[in-house]
Protein backbone atom coordinates (compact mmCIF):
# COMPACT_ATOMS: atom_id res chain seq x y z
CA UNK A 1 0.00 0.00 0.00
CA UNK A 2 1.18 3.22 -1.01
CA UNK A 3 0.63 5.79 1.18
CA UNK A 4 -3.20 7.20 -0.10
CA UNK A 5 -4.22 3.74 -1.91
CA UNK A 6 -4.46 0.36 -2.02
CA UNK A 7 -2.33 -1.86 -4.57
CA UNK A 8 -3.94 -3.75 -6.95
CA UNK A 9 -3.66 -6.97 -5.22
CA UNK A 10 -5.55 -5.75 -2.13
CA UNK A 11 -8.09 -4.17 -4.30
CA UNK A 12 -8.80 -7.08 -5.62
CA UNK A 13 -9.02 -9.34 -2.45
CA UNK A 14 -11.48 -6.60 -1.00
CA UNK A 15 -13.42 -7.26 -3.59
CA UNK A 16 -13.41 -10.72 -3.42
CA UNK A 17 -14.31 -10.66 0.62
CA UNK A 18 -17.32 -8.63 -0.47
CA UNK A 19 -18.41 -11.04 -2.94
CA UNK A 20 -18.02 -14.00 -0.27
CA UNK A 21 -19.52 -12.08 2.32
CA UNK A 22 -22.85 -11.46 -0.24
CA UNK A 23 -23.01 -14.94 -2.11
CA UNK A 24 -22.13 -17.19 1.11
CA UNK A 25 -21.93 -15.50 4.17
CA UNK A 26 -24.76 -13.08 4.25
CA UNK A 27 -27.57 -16.22 3.68
CA UNK A 28 -25.83 -17.95 7.20
CA UNK A 29 -26.05 -14.78 8.70
CA UNK A 30 -29.88 -14.35 8.17
CA UNK A 31 -30.84 -17.39 9.67
CA UNK A 32 -28.83 -16.41 13.04
CA UNK A 33 -31.08 -16.09 16.27
CA UNK A 34 -30.41 -12.46 17.56
CA UNK A 35 -28.20 -12.41 20.64
CA UNK A 36 -27.33 -15.55 20.10
CA UNK A 37 -23.58 -16.64 18.74
CA UNK A 38 -23.98 -17.99 15.14
CA UNK A 39 -22.35 -21.08 15.09
CA UNK A 40 -22.72 -22.19 11.51
CA UNK A 41 -21.94 -18.38 10.46
CA UNK A 42 -18.17 -19.00 12.34
CA UNK A 43 -17.87 -22.34 11.20
CA UNK A 44 -18.40 -20.65 7.75
CA UNK A 45 -15.51 -17.89 8.31
CA UNK A 46 -13.38 -21.02 9.48
CA UNK A 47 -14.04 -23.06 6.48
CA UNK A 48 -13.47 -20.22 4.05
CA UNK A 49 -9.82 -19.87 6.07
CA UNK A 50 -10.90 -15.81 6.92
CA UNK A 51 -10.27 -16.80 10.53
CA UNK A 52 -7.22 -18.35 10.49
CA UNK A 53 -5.93 -15.31 7.93
CA UNK A 54 -6.81 -13.11 11.58
CA UNK A 55 -3.54 -14.98 12.88
CA UNK A 56 -1.53 -15.19 10.04
CA UNK A 57 -1.50 -11.56 9.21
CA UNK A 58 -1.14 -7.71 10.32
CA UNK A 59 -3.10 -5.17 11.34
CA UNK A 60 -3.67 -3.80 7.62
CA UNK A 61 -5.35 -6.68 6.37
CA UNK A 62 -7.26 -7.29 9.69
CA UNK A 63 -8.68 -3.90 8.91
CA UNK A 64 -9.18 -4.68 4.89
CA UNK A 65 -11.24 -8.15 5.94
CA UNK A 66 -12.97 -5.75 8.60
CA UNK A 67 -14.17 -3.48 6.59
CA UNK A 68 -15.04 -4.96 3.56
CA UNK A 69 -17.28 -7.89 5.52
CA UNK A 70 -18.96 -5.00 7.64
CA UNK A 71 -19.82 -3.27 3.94
CA UNK A 72 -21.78 -6.26 3.06
CA UNK A 73 -22.62 -8.40 6.37
CA UNK A 74 -21.89 -6.77 9.71
CA UNK A 75 -23.02 -9.97 11.40
CA UNK A 76 -20.22 -12.03 9.65
CA UNK A 77 -17.70 -9.39 10.16
CA UNK A 78 -18.64 -9.13 13.81
CA UNK A 79 -18.04 -12.78 14.35
CA UNK A 80 -14.80 -12.80 12.94
CA UNK A 81 -13.75 -9.92 15.02
CA UNK A 82 -14.55 -11.82 18.23
CA UNK A 83 -12.83 -14.69 16.97
CA UNK A 84 -10.22 -12.36 16.62
CA UNK A 85 -10.24 -10.54 20.22
CA UNK A 86 -10.83 -13.45 22.21
CA UNK A 87 -8.05 -15.77 20.56
CA UNK A 88 -5.32 -13.05 19.77
CA UNK A 89 -4.17 -13.05 23.37
CA UNK A 90 -3.64 -16.85 23.32
CA UNK A 91 -1.70 -16.43 19.20
CA UNK A 92 0.65 -13.62 20.65
CA UNK A 93 1.25 -14.50 24.22
CA UNK A 94 -0.24 -18.10 24.86
CA UNK A 95 1.87 -21.28 25.54
CA UNK A 96 2.48 -23.95 23.53
CA UNK A 97 0.05 -26.28 24.69
CA UNK A 98 -2.92 -23.55 24.98
CA UNK A 99 -1.75 -22.85 21.33
CA UNK A 100 -2.07 -26.27 20.50
CA UNK A 101 -5.35 -27.06 22.43
CA UNK A 102 -7.85 -24.09 21.22
CA UNK A 103 -6.29 -22.11 18.03
CA UNK A 104 -6.93 -25.20 15.41
CA UNK A 105 -10.39 -25.09 16.83
CA UNK A 106 -11.14 -21.72 16.77
CA UNK A 107 -9.54 -21.03 13.09
CA UNK A 108 -11.21 -24.15 11.77
CA UNK A 109 -15.16 -21.92 13.35
CA UNK A 110 -15.34 -24.74 15.83
CA UNK A 111 -14.85 -22.96 19.04
CA UNK A 112 -16.01 -19.77 19.91
CA UNK A 113 -13.28 -17.46 21.81
CA UNK A 114 -14.39 -14.48 24.49
CA UNK A 115 -12.39 -11.29 25.25
CA UNK A 116 -13.17 -10.91 29.10
CA UNK A 117 -11.72 -7.56 30.46
CA UNK A 118 -14.81 -5.65 31.46
CA UNK A 119 -16.56 -5.84 35.00
CA UNK A 120 -19.27 -3.68 36.56
CA UNK A 121 -16.92 -1.03 37.92
CA UNK A 122 -13.87 -1.19 34.83
CA UNK A 123 -15.12 -0.55 31.81
CA UNK A 124 -12.87 2.52 30.83
CA UNK A 125 -10.95 1.99 33.29
CA UNK A 126 -9.24 -1.24 32.62
CA UNK A 127 -6.57 -0.88 35.07
CA UNK A 128 -9.28 -0.88 37.43
CA UNK A 129 -10.10 -4.68 37.94
CA UNK A 130 -11.87 -6.47 40.65
CA UNK A 131 -12.35 -9.81 39.75
CA UNK A 132 -10.10 -11.36 42.49
CA UNK A 133 -7.69 -14.10 43.10
CA UNK A 134 -7.18 -16.35 45.81
CA UNK A 135 -4.01 -18.61 45.93
CA UNK A 136 -4.58 -22.47 46.19
CA UNK A 137 -1.87 -24.83 46.01
CA UNK A 138 -0.09 -24.19 42.17
CA UNK A 139 -2.77 -21.67 41.22
CA UNK A 140 -5.49 -19.81 42.08
CA UNK A 141 -9.34 -19.23 42.88
CA UNK A 142 -11.07 -16.17 40.60
CA UNK A 143 -14.08 -14.59 42.59
CA UNK A 144 -16.06 -12.01 41.14
CA UNK A 145 -17.94 -10.64 37.75
CA UNK A 146 -17.38 -10.04 34.66
CA UNK A 147 -20.00 -7.65 32.58
CA UNK A 148 -20.66 -6.86 28.83
CA UNK A 149 -18.64 -9.80 27.28
CA UNK A 150 -19.34 -10.53 23.93
CA UNK A 151 -20.09 -13.92 22.85
CA UNK A 152 -20.89 -14.36 26.75
CA UNK A 153 -22.06 -16.83 27.98
CA UNK A 154 -22.08 -19.10 24.89
CA UNK A 155 -18.22 -19.32 24.23
CA UNK A 156 -15.95 -22.51 24.80
CA UNK A 157 -12.82 -20.54 26.21
CA UNK A 158 -12.72 -17.21 27.34
CA UNK A 159 -9.27 -14.60 28.12
CA UNK A 160 -9.92 -13.57 31.52
CA UNK A 161 -7.91 -10.70 33.29
CA UNK A 162 -7.73 -10.88 36.98
CA UNK A 163 -6.60 -9.09 39.82
CA UNK A 164 -3.14 -11.31 41.22
CA UNK A 165 -1.27 -8.73 43.26
CA UNK A 166 -3.23 -6.69 45.63
CA UNK A 167 -3.14 -2.88 45.68
CA UNK A 168 -0.59 -3.25 42.22
CA UNK A 169 -3.62 -1.88 39.86
CA UNK A 170 -2.25 -2.65 36.21
CA UNK A 171 0.92 -4.25 37.35
CA UNK A 172 -1.12 -6.77 39.70
CA UNK A 173 -3.09 -8.08 36.83
CA UNK A 174 -3.03 -11.50 35.20
CA UNK A 175 -4.42 -13.07 32.08
CA UNK A 176 -5.86 -16.43 32.36
CA UNK A 177 -7.42 -18.89 29.58
CA UNK A 178 -10.43 -20.26 30.83
CA UNK A 179 -12.64 -22.70 29.31
CA UNK A 180 -16.34 -22.21 29.35
CA UNK A 181 -16.89 -25.48 31.39
CA UNK A 182 -15.13 -24.45 34.45
CA UNK A 183 -16.58 -25.25 37.69
CA UNK A 184 -18.26 -22.11 39.25
CA UNK A 185 -18.63 -20.12 36.16
CA UNK A 186 -21.80 -19.31 34.99
CA UNK A 187 -23.15 -16.33 32.97
CA UNK A 188 -25.76 -14.80 31.20
CA UNK A 189 -27.34 -13.43 28.32
CA UNK A 190 -27.73 -9.43 28.39
CA UNK A 191 -30.62 -8.11 26.04
CA UNK A 192 -28.68 -5.50 24.25
CA UNK A 193 -29.42 -2.58 21.62
CA UNK A 194 -26.47 -4.62 19.16
CA UNK A 195 -27.66 -7.53 17.70
CA UNK A 196 -24.59 -9.89 18.25
CA UNK A 197 -24.07 -11.64 21.35
CA UNK A 198 -22.74 -10.23 25.04
CA UNK A 199 -23.42 -11.58 28.23
CA UNK A 200 -22.18 -11.81 32.03
CA UNK A 201 -19.88 -14.19 33.58
CA UNK A 202 -20.06 -15.01 37.65
CA UNK A 203 -16.28 -16.50 38.80
CA UNK A 204 -17.58 -18.32 42.21
CA UNK A 205 -14.26 -19.95 43.25
CA UNK A 206 -13.55 -20.65 39.21
CA UNK A 207 -9.90 -23.14 39.55
CA UNK A 208 -6.78 -21.79 37.29
CA UNK A 209 -3.44 -22.88 37.53
CA UNK A 210 -0.32 -21.72 36.24
CA UNK A 211 -0.61 -23.75 32.76
CA UNK A 212 -3.91 -21.69 32.35
CA UNK A 213 -1.66 -17.93 32.63
CA UNK A 214 -1.36 -16.28 28.97
CA UNK A 215 2.00 -14.86 29.10
CA UNK A 216 3.32 -13.91 33.01
CA UNK A 217 1.58 -13.44 35.99
CA UNK A 218 1.27 -9.87 36.94
CA UNK A 219 2.10 -8.71 33.48
CA UNK A 220 -1.68 -9.56 31.96
CA UNK A 221 -2.07 -5.40 31.39
CA UNK A 222 0.34 -5.42 28.70
CA UNK A 223 -1.40 -8.41 27.35
CA UNK A 224 -4.36 -6.77 26.84
CA UNK A 225 -3.12 -3.59 25.83
CA UNK A 226 -1.22 -5.38 23.04
CA UNK A 227 -4.34 -6.83 21.74
CA UNK A 228 -6.35 -3.49 22.33
CA UNK A 229 -3.72 -1.55 20.01
CA UNK A 230 -3.68 -4.23 17.31
CA UNK A 231 -7.37 -4.05 17.52
CA UNK A 232 -8.11 -0.69 17.88
CA UNK A 233 -7.53 0.63 14.39
CA UNK A 234 -9.83 -2.39 13.15
CA UNK A 235 -12.72 -1.16 15.24
CA UNK A 236 -12.31 2.05 12.94
CA UNK A 237 -12.12 -0.25 10.12
CA UNK A 238 -15.49 -1.83 10.82
CA UNK A 239 -16.76 1.30 11.07
CA UNK A 240 -15.55 2.71 7.77
CA UNK A 241 -17.47 -0.46 6.36
CA UNK A 242 -20.71 0.84 7.84
CA UNK A 243 -20.17 4.26 7.04
CA UNK A 244 -19.36 2.73 3.33
CA UNK A 245 -22.68 1.12 2.90
CA UNK A 246 -24.30 3.99 4.59
CA UNK A 247 -23.19 6.63 2.01
CA UNK A 248 -23.62 3.64 -1.21
CA UNK A 249 -27.39 3.34 -0.05
CA UNK A 250 -27.81 7.38 0.32
CA UNK A 251 -26.32 8.39 -3.14
CA UNK A 252 -28.35 5.36 -4.73
CA UNK A 253 -31.60 6.83 -2.81
CA UNK A 254 -30.83 10.28 -3.61
CA UNK A 255 -30.30 9.86 -6.97
CA UNK A 256 -33.38 7.56 -8.01
CA UNK A 257 -35.71 9.44 -5.88
CA UNK A 258 -38.14 11.61 -7.81
CA UNK A 259 -38.55 15.23 -5.06
CA UNK A 260 -39.75 19.14 -6.22
CA UNK A 261 -39.53 18.53 -9.67
CA UNK A 262 -36.25 16.73 -10.19
CA UNK A 263 -34.41 14.26 -7.83
CA UNK A 264 -33.26 14.47 -4.53
CA UNK A 265 -29.72 14.54 -5.93
CA UNK A 266 -30.43 17.52 -7.77
CA UNK A 267 -31.33 19.63 -4.27
CA UNK A 268 -28.03 21.27 -3.39
CA UNK A 269 -28.49 20.74 0.17
CA UNK A 270 -29.09 17.05 -0.51
CA UNK A 271 -25.54 16.58 -2.88
CA UNK A 272 -24.01 19.09 -0.19
CA UNK A 273 -24.60 16.33 2.70
CA UNK A 274 -23.64 13.75 0.47
CA UNK A 275 -20.32 14.99 -0.50
CA UNK A 276 -19.54 15.46 3.44
CA UNK A 277 -20.58 12.61 4.19
CA UNK A 278 -17.91 10.86 1.38
CA UNK A 279 -15.18 12.99 2.72
CA UNK A 280 -15.22 12.37 6.02
CA UNK A 281 -15.45 8.19 5.23
CA UNK A 282 -12.78 8.77 3.00
CA UNK A 283 -10.50 10.56 5.73
CA UNK A 284 -11.80 8.32 8.28
CA UNK A 285 -10.78 5.18 5.83
CA UNK A 286 -7.26 7.14 5.15
CA UNK A 287 -6.55 7.49 9.00
CA UNK A 288 -6.96 3.72 9.85
CA UNK A 289 -4.99 2.58 6.80
CA UNK A 290 -2.10 4.76 8.45
CA UNK A 291 -2.82 3.68 12.29
CA UNK A 292 -2.63 -0.27 10.98
CA UNK A 293 0.48 0.40 8.55
CA UNK A 294 2.13 2.19 11.62
CA UNK A 295 1.24 -0.77 13.54
CA UNK A 296 2.46 -3.79 11.36
CA UNK A 297 6.08 -1.44 10.25
CA UNK A 298 6.72 -0.88 14.18
CA UNK A 299 6.48 2.39 13.66
CA UNK A 300 6.48 5.16 16.72
CA UNK A 301 3.38 6.29 18.20
CA UNK A 302 1.29 3.23 17.74
CA UNK A 303 -1.21 3.79 20.79
CA UNK A 304 -1.77 7.39 19.48
CA UNK A 305 -2.46 6.73 15.84
CA UNK A 306 -4.91 3.78 17.05
CA UNK A 307 -7.00 5.97 19.13
CA UNK A 308 -7.21 8.51 16.62
CA UNK A 309 -8.25 6.07 14.25
CA UNK A 310 -10.76 4.50 16.33
CA UNK A 311 -11.98 7.60 17.25
CA UNK A 312 -12.47 9.66 14.16
CA UNK A 313 -13.80 6.12 12.17
CA UNK A 314 -16.29 5.66 15.01
CA UNK A 315 -18.01 8.79 15.13
CA UNK A 316 -17.87 9.13 11.55
CA UNK A 317 -19.54 5.79 10.55
CA UNK A 318 -21.92 7.49 13.70
CA UNK A 319 -22.63 10.74 11.55
CA UNK A 320 -22.84 8.89 7.53
CA UNK A 321 -25.51 6.56 9.34
CA UNK A 322 -27.47 9.49 10.90
CA UNK A 323 -27.48 11.55 7.67
CA UNK A 324 -28.23 8.57 5.30
CA UNK A 325 -31.72 8.05 7.11
CA UNK A 326 -31.96 11.64 7.22
CA UNK A 327 -31.92 11.65 3.76
CA UNK A 328 -34.10 8.17 2.96
CA UNK A 329 -36.83 9.38 5.77
CA UNK A 330 -39.48 7.31 7.07
CA UNK A 331 -38.34 4.03 5.22
CA UNK A 332 -35.27 4.04 6.87
CA UNK A 333 -36.75 3.23 10.74
CA UNK A 334 -38.36 0.28 9.04
CA UNK A 335 -37.30 -2.84 10.54
CA UNK A 336 -35.11 -5.23 8.22
CA UNK A 337 -33.76 -1.68 6.35
CA UNK A 338 -30.20 -1.75 5.67
CA UNK A 339 -29.94 1.41 7.58
CA UNK A 340 -32.30 0.48 10.19
CA UNK A 341 -29.50 -2.26 10.62
CA UNK A 342 -26.68 -0.13 10.71
CA UNK A 343 -28.52 2.43 12.87
CA UNK A 344 -28.56 0.13 15.50
CA UNK A 345 -24.75 -1.61 14.70
CA UNK A 346 -23.53 1.86 14.55
CA UNK A 347 -23.49 3.10 18.43
CA UNK A 348 -22.06 0.17 20.05
CA UNK A 349 -18.47 0.88 18.56
CA UNK A 350 -18.28 4.13 19.78
CA UNK A 351 -18.04 2.78 23.07
CA UNK A 352 -16.28 -0.59 23.21
CA UNK A 353 -12.45 -1.44 23.10
CA UNK A 354 -12.27 1.93 24.93
CA UNK A 355 -15.06 4.85 24.66
CA UNK A 356 -14.65 7.96 22.49
CA UNK A 357 -13.61 9.61 25.13
CA UNK A 358 -10.94 7.55 26.38
CA UNK A 359 -10.14 7.66 23.07
CA UNK A 360 -9.20 11.37 23.27
CA UNK A 361 -7.82 10.82 26.85
CA UNK A 362 -5.12 8.22 25.04
CA UNK A 363 -4.14 11.13 21.97
CA UNK A 364 -3.27 13.68 24.94
CA UNK A 365 -1.33 12.02 27.32
CA UNK A 366 0.41 10.85 24.14
CA UNK A 367 1.07 14.24 22.73
CA UNK A 368 2.28 15.67 25.82
CA UNK A 369 4.61 12.79 26.94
Amino acid sequence: MTGFALDPQQQAWCERLRTLAADHLRPVAEKGERGRVNRPLVAALGEHGLIARLFDSGALDLCLMRESLARVCTEAETALALQGLGASPVARAGTGEQRARWLPEVTAGRAIAAFALSEPGAGSDAAALSLKTVPEGDGWRLSGEKLWISNAPEADFYTVFALTTEGAGARGVTAFLVPGGRPGLTGTPLDMLSPHPIGALAFDGVPVTRADVIGEVDRGFRVAMDTLNLFRPSVGAFAVGMAQAALDAALDHTASRPAFGGLLKDLQSVAHQVAEMATRTEAARLLVYAAASAYDSGAPGVPRRAAMAKLFATETAQYVVDAAVQLHGARALQRGHLLEHLYREVRAPRIYEGATEVQRTIIAKELYR
